[in-house]
Parts: C-alpha cells; structure tokens; sequence
C-alpha cells in the first residue's frame, strides 16, 4: 500500500523517489528498488519561520495524497499506534518489551497516559497521511523540497493527529526530539493557513496530544536503547503546556 501510494505521487511529479519494482519479501523484509534521488540538504532548526516552511510541504503532501484510494495502511507505526488493541499502554513491540521498562521515567509513562487518553476519547475520521515527517526524511534545494523519503511510513489517523505528529517531529534532523512549543504553534497555523481549512477546538487538542504520544514513544525507545536523551529533556520540559493545550 505504502509504495503504492508513493508511486502514484511521484507519477504526479511530486518531489520523491519513483518505485521501480514491485515489492517482495526477503525474509522478515519488504524489500523494493526505486529511483536515486541523490543530492540535497538536510534542514536544521526549529524556529517558527522553518516550521512554516515545513508546514506548507506537509500540507502539500497532505492534499496529494487526499486523491490517493488505497486500503488503510494497517498497522499504523508504533509511534503513532495509540490506538493499538495490545495490553498496555504501548504497542507491542519485542526487542523494547524485552527490556528492562525501569529506565523508562514514569514522567515519560504518565505523559504518554494522558495523550493516550486524549486521543482515544476523539471520534474523528481517519485519513492518509506520512507518519514520520522529520528534517532527517527530506532534503532541500534551497528553499525548495528535492525528496521526501521514509514512504513505509504512511499512516492512517485523524489529519489533525498526524499534522500535530509532524508539528512535534519536524525538527528531527537526528536522533528524535521535540520542537519548541513556538514551533509547533507555527507549524499547526500555517498548516491550517495552507490548507484552508481551521482545526475545530477538538482537533487541536487532539494536535496537541499526537506530538506528546510520539514524542513519549521515542523518549521511552531512547531510554531503553541507551540513546540520547534529548527528546526526553524536551518532553518533561513541555509536557505540562502541552497536555494543557490537549485538554489531557
């Protein structure tokens, strides 16, 4: 479904790389051939003007891939998969459920709870959309997007759930981390701005608690996998705004 649906934009001329071949399985993989993109720059930063920036290409991707009809693609990406049916409060994944869960800060869990909470409680309509919009998955001529990568990891959640991911994750241009507040505000209203359309208050809570569920789950696999703690410095620094902007 995913290089599906990235075949179909790039056919439309959208900056990302054509597929090839048809997908086969090599393994516990899913493997395929696509066209070489090379070149471009990574964008560092997270003030307001770069999330607008990032902003007006996610809507953009956003509207290309309303006129995509493809069946969901289910599972969502764990760090979106708040709604997954496993016990607990996070998706089941083994090589993290196999590790000591101690190191992982309760002000991480009880973040992650609350979120959780939020968006469960929410009955919007789902839509496609790219679940893993970071600095690291585009590149950039200039002020212009020359590729947009990481197309397995497409999603199917509320648009104001992914748009608030995104509003979160755009400044990754590394190891996950969590834009400033100021950034993400930039990022939700030029979004809106860009698209035409003005988020009802549901949906901006909603916005809200999507980037504290993916910010909290990349804290937790940092955590876990001894990496940097960035990510989880930003979210007990903003948890506390955040969730209040989520009614969470």
């Amino acid at each position: 479904m995913c290089v599906a649906a990235q075949a179909q934009l790039a056919e439309r001329g959208f900056p990302c790389a054509r597929p090839l071949t048809p997908v086969v399985n090599v393994g516990v993989l899913a493997v395929h051939a696509e066209e070489f993109r090379p070149s471009g720059e990574v964008l560092h930063g997270d003030s307001p003007d770069i999330a607008m920036r990032c902003a007006e290409m996610f809507a953009r991707l956003m509207t290309e891939l309303a006129d995509v009809t493809l069946a969901p693609p289910l599972p969502n990406p764990p760090w979106v998969r708040w709604d997954h049916t496993d016990s607990g409060l996070w998706p089941a994944i083994g090589f993290l459920d196999r590790r000591d869960q101690s190191v992982v800060s309760q002000h991480i869990v009880q973040t992650a709870e609350r979120a959780r909470r939020r968006l469960l409680a929410a009955a919007l309509p789902c839509v496609l959309g790219h679940a893993d919009f970071e600095a690291q998955n585009l590149r950039w001529h200039g002020s212009q997007v020359w590729a947009v990568h990481d197309w397995d990891s497409l999603a199917w959640q509320p648009e104001a759930a992914l748009v608030g991911a995104a509003s979160g994750s755009f400044a990754s241009a590394g190891p996950p981390t969590l834009a400033p507040i100021e950034g993400s505000e930039a990022f939700l209203v030029a979004y809106q701005d860009i698209r035409g359309r003005w988020f009802a208050a549901e949906e901006l809570e909603i916005a809200w608690a999507a980037s504290l569920w993916m910010a909290a789950y990349n804290a937790r696999e940092m955590a876990l996998c001894d990496g940097p703690q960035a990510g989880g410095d930003a979210l007990r620094a903003q948890a506390s705004e955040r969730l209040r902007r989520a009614d969470a």
